[in-house]
C-alpha cells in the first residue's frame, strides 16, 4: 500500500545524509586558522601570538555573520519547501545582501580601530606588527567568506550539503600549499612569514568562493529563472528577512560572548585547573558537531516540511524519529569524549599530575552532557524553523546570562570551588534550559509556519 503524500516525510536516513557533510565542513572551517597557527609555529612564540590575537577580532566577525547565515539557511529552506521560486530567489539575496552589509562594516571597523584593539592585547611592538599585516589581508577572508556563508546556505536549505563540503575538500589542499609557499618563500617567490599565511588562507577561501558561485549559477542561475521580488522589492525583503534573522543571530553572539566571559573568569583558576579547561574545550566543539549538525539538518527539514504544508500527524512523527536518532547521535559523542580523555595522556604527554587529574574529573560530565544539549539543540532548531526564534533566543539568554555566567563567577570567584564543579556548570545550563525548549516544543504552536 502506498503511503499517504502528507505522511511521506523525511527519514533519519535523509537527516544523515544531510547533516555528515555539514559536520565535516565546520570541522574544515575550524581548521583555517588552525592551519595558519600550525605552519607559521615554527617562526617562534611571536608569530603564533600574533595570529592569536588578531582572531580574537577575527572570531567575532565570523561568528556574526555564521549566526546571520544559519537565520538565511532556515528561510531559504521554507522556501524551497513551498516550492516557490521566487521566495527562494528573495531569500537568497536578501541574506546575502545581509552578510556582506555585516562584513564591510566590520572590515570598516577592522581599518578604522584594529590596530587600537592589537596594541592593547599585544606584549611587544613586534607582536603588534604581525598581528595588523595578517589580520588586514585577512579581511579578503572575511569578504570572500561572505559571500560563500550564503551560498552554502542556500545549497543547505535546499538539502544540498555536500557542495559545501566539496568546496573544502577542493579548497583545503591549496590553502596548505598556497601558505607554505608564501610564508618561506618557495619556488621564487618572496618569502612573506605571517602575510603569507594570510594570503594562502585567500586563495584557499577565493577558490571555494569560485567554486560554489559556479555551482549556484548552474543549478539556479543568477536570477532563478524568475524575475521581480517577494514584498514588492528587495530591499523591504531584506528588512522583513533581518527581522526574522536576529533573534537567531543573538542567540549565537550571546552563546560566543557568554563563553568569552566565563573563559575570562576561568583564568581565575589555578595554573593547572585552568590549563585543563582550556585543553578540553576545543575538543568539546569539535567532537560535539556530530550531535549539533544533526539537529541543523532536522530543522532545514522541519523548515521545508512546513513550507509544504504537511500535517501535525507528519511533523510528530518525523520529530519522533529525529530525536531517536540525535540521541544515537549523542551517544557516539558522549563515547568520543571518554575517547579522548582517555587518551589525553597520549595526547599531551608532558602535562603535569594535576593537570591530567583535572581533566579526568570532567569525564563524568562529559558521559552525560551530550544527551540533555542534543535534546536541548533540537528544540532550538525546531523552533527557529517554525519562525519562534525569539523563544529560542530568550530561553538561551536565560541559559547564558541568568544562569551560567553567574554561576561560573560565583563558583570562581567567591566559593572557589574546584574546576570539577566548574565543569559541571555546563551540564546544569542545559539542565536549566530544558524544561522550558520542551514545553515550547508540547505546546505544538511550531506545527504553524510563522512569519
Amino acid at each position: 500500500m502506498t503511503a499517504k503524500p502528507d505522511l511521506l516525510t523525511p527519514t533519519t536516513g535523509d537527516i544523515f545524509a544531510m547533516s555528515w557533510p555539514m559536520a565535516l565542513r565546520a570541522v574544515m572551517m575550524f581548521s583555517i586558522v588552525i592551519i595558519d597557527l600550525y605552519l607559521v609555529s615554527s617562526l617562534g612564540e611571536e608569530a603564533v601570538a600574533a595570529i592569536g590575537i588578531a582572531t580574537v577580532i577575527i572570531g567575532m566577525l565570523i561568528g556574526t555573520t555564521s549566526a546571520f547565515a544559519n537565520a538565511m539557511q532556515i528561510k531559504v529552506a521554507q522556501a524551497f519547501g513551498t516550492g516557490d521560486a521566487l521566495t527562494l530567489k528573495t531569500a537568497f539575496y536578501a541574506g546575502l545582501a545581509i552578510n556582506v552589509t555585516l562584513v564591510l562594516s566590520g572590515v570598516v571597523l577592522i581599518l578604522l580601530f584594529g590596530n587600537a584593539v592589537i596594541n592593547a592585547l599585544a606584549h611587544s611592538p613586534g607582536i603588534a606588527a604581525g598581528a595588523s599585516a595578517y589580520l588586514t589581508i585577512f579581511t579578503l577572508v572575511l569578504l570572500a567568506e561572505s559571500v560563500s556563508a550564503s551560498l552554502t546556505s542556500l545549497f543547505n536549505g535546499c538539502g544540498r550539503t555536500r557542495l559545501a563540503f566539496y568546496s573544502f575538500l577542493i579548497s583545503g589542499p591549496v590553502n596548505v600549499v598556497s601558505s607554505i609557499v608564501l610564508i618561506y618563500g618557495l619556488y621564487g617567490f618572496p618569502e612573506m612569514g605571517l602575510a603569507g599565511a594570510a594570503w594562502g588562507s585567500f586563495i584557499g577561501a577565493a577558490l571555494r568562493l569560485v567554486y560554489l558561485s559556479a555551482r549556484m549559477v548552474h543549478s539556479h542561475g543568477l536570477s532563478f529563472g524568475i524575475s521581480g521580488w517577494a514584498n514588492d522589492s528587495l530591499p523591504r525583503s531584506t528588512r522583513k528577512q533581518f527581522a526574522f534573522s536576529w533573534p537567531i543571530a543573538a542567540t549565537f553572539i550571546s552563546m560566543t560572548f557568554a563563553y568569552q566571559a566565563c573563559a575570562a573568569i576561568h583564568a581565575n583558576l589555578s595554573v593547572y585547573e585552568f590549563a585543563a579547561i582550556t585543553l578540553i574545550m576545543p575538543w568539546v566543539r569539535i567532537a560535539g558537531q556530530l550531535s549539533y549538525t544533526w539537529t541543523q539538518a532536522t530543522g532545514i527539514l522541519v523548515a521545508q516540511s512546513l513550507g509544504k504544508a504537511r500535517s501535525s500527524a507528519a511533523l510528530d512523527a518525523f520529530l519522533s524519529r529525529a530525536w531517536r536518532g540525535a540521541f544515537v547521535a549523542a551517544l557516539i559523542v558522549s563515547t568520543a569524549y571518554a575517547i579522548i580523555i582517555l587518551s589525553t595522556g597520549w595526547i599531551y604527554a608532558d602535562l603535569a599530575d594535576q593537570t591530567r587529574a583535572a581533566l579526568f574529573s570532567f569525564l563524568p560530565v562529559l558521559l552525560v552532557v551530550p544527551f540533555p544539549r542534543v535534546s536541548n539543540a533540537i528544540c532550538g532548531n525546531v523552533l527557529r524553523a517554525a519562525g519562534d526564534s525569539k523563544s529560542s533566543m530568550n530561553i538561551s539568554l536565560i541559559g547564558n546570562w541568568v544562569f551560567m555566567v553567574p554561576a561560573t563567577a560565583i563558583c570562581v570567584l567567591v566559593l572557589d570551588l574546584s574546576v570539577t564543579w566548574v565543569f559541571a556548570l555546563f551540564l546544569l545550563e542545559e539542565l536549566v534550559k530544558f524544561p522550558f525548549f520542551h514545553r515550547r516544543i508540547w505546546s505544538k504552536e511550531w506545527h504553524k509556519l510563522q512569519n
